[in-house]
């Protein structure tokens, strides 16, 4: 058996953030992954300002761009019928690093690990998969694991679920997420770089019935085809060759690379989801980032939704745990400071599913919805890049590292 003050179930973004914040401010936190690394691809790769800015509060900033060597964007610009349309203008964002940051998630996820790692009070179990919450009287005081043929036990004053959209965990204190019915899938796959992308850093293509993300991985493109919800058995009854074909007439630089799509195993379905849980604790038990709720991929913003509720988590309840127990009152005040962005860019994501970027309307970019979004961009250019910069790249509420460096 583990005894400590807060255990974290999930190693990813949301996990990793609050389990160095907790360590960095004296807490003893354990976190568990359930992998034995953190290489799982078609992750969220983008790394937004308000990210950047809280690596420069704790002073690593230098040293993540210089390890991790990112890919800078200082706009998100999109293409549309073969034109581009300039997207959010990070540059105008009062923070120190003003772009957003494009590494593989993976790199991200190992620096916070080695960073975390320097304060003594901090534990990363890999390759342990809680399965149970253990609950006495009402109150759930820590997790069942199994680590390969064993079986762990953690008690901890507090349990937080950060293991993601599918927790099994939060099932079993009856935390039910409330979807928002959104038309979408993606479809990720891998291209290789044939050539380099004639215009500049783009991510998304819109434009001859369909839409495309492509993110620039240095030797290839990771791309991402959004296609409606439940059409994937579709789009392979059209087989292969008419997929590609799709690729190509949105994006005729990567011809060559389409070769490369020998088989539908090489095309991984991301079901898309939106939700919140209408309740994210229970005594003893807290639920953030993908575990309280699910974001679309518009945007991007996940990560930096997870990373935000978990700085709020660590701003509220660190001394707490430090120094006593924590309540459920107390538990209450994250949902209380993370529910109303994460409403507000949950509903702005549904609206341009729904109204600009809907499959079943083709993606037909001179839409009523697609014809005012260009017409706002054209004529407000500055001041909606602007805006977008700062609902993109910040968020409603962006956090900021408020605990003090006890241990290191």
């Amino acid at each position: 058996m583990i005894q400590t003050q807060c255990c974290v179930v999930g190693g990813g973004p949301a996990g990793l953030m609050l389990g160095c914040l907790l360590a960095r401010a004296g807490v003893e936190i354990v976190v568990v992954e359930k992998h034995a690394d953190f290489f799982r691809d078609f992750r969220g790769d983008t790394i937004h300002p308000s990210t950047l800015e809280l690596l420069y509060e704790l002073g690593q900033i230098d040293e993540f761009i210089s390890k991790v060597n990112p890919q800078e964007y200082p706009s998100l610009d999109v293409v549309l019928d073969g034109h581009v349309v300039h997207g959010p203008d990070f540059t105008t964002l009062p923070t120190h690093c003003k772009f957003i940051a494009i590494a593989p998630q993976w790199d991200f996820l190992n620096f916070m690990a080695d960073f975390a790692k320097r304060y003594p009070t901090f534990q990363l179990m890999m390759s342990t998969d809680a399965t149970q919450l253990i609950q006495e009287n009402g109150v759930v005081v820590g997790v069942k694991a199994q680590q390969g043929e064993e079986t762990i036990e953690i008690r901890a004053n507090l349990v937080v679920s950060a293991d993601g959209r599918s927790s099994k965990l939060r099932e079993q204190v009856g935390l039910v997420a409330d979807e928002v019915g959104i038309p979408v899938d993606v479809l990720w796959f891998h291209l290789p770089k044939t050539q380099e992308d004639p215009q500049g850093h783009i991510l998304g293509r819109v434009g001859g019935g369909t839409m495309m993300v492509t993110i620039d991985r240095g030797t290839y493109f990771q791309c991402g085809q959004v296609i409606a919800k439940g059409g994937f058995s579709a789009v392979q009854g059209e087989g292969l060759p008419a997929f590609c074909q799709k690729i190509v007439k949105i994006a005729p630089f990567l011809e060559e690379a389409t070769h490369s799509l020998k088989d539908w195993d090489q095309v991984k379905l991301l079901s898309v989801q939106i939700n919140r849980l209408p309740q994210w604790a229970v005594p003893g038990y807290l639920c953030i980032g993908d575990a309280a709720h699910a974001m679309s991929p518009a945007g991007g913003v996940g990560v930096n939704f997870a990373v935000q509720d978990a700085v709020a988590t660590s701003n509220l309840l660190a001394e707490k745990l430090r120094t006593g127990s924590v309540t459920l009152e107390d538990l209450n005040l994250v949902q209380k400071r993370r529910e109303r962005p994460v409403k507000i860019i949950q509903r702005l994501q549904a609206f341009a599913h729904k109204k600009l970027f809907n499959p079943e309307q083709g993606f037909q970019s001179r839409g009523i919805g697609m014809f005012a979004f260009r017409s706002m961009v054209t004529l407000f250019a500055p001041i909606v890049r602007r805006k977008m910069a700062q609902m993109i790249g910040l968020g409603p509420l962006p956090e900021h590292v408020e605990t003090r460096e006890v241990s290191a």
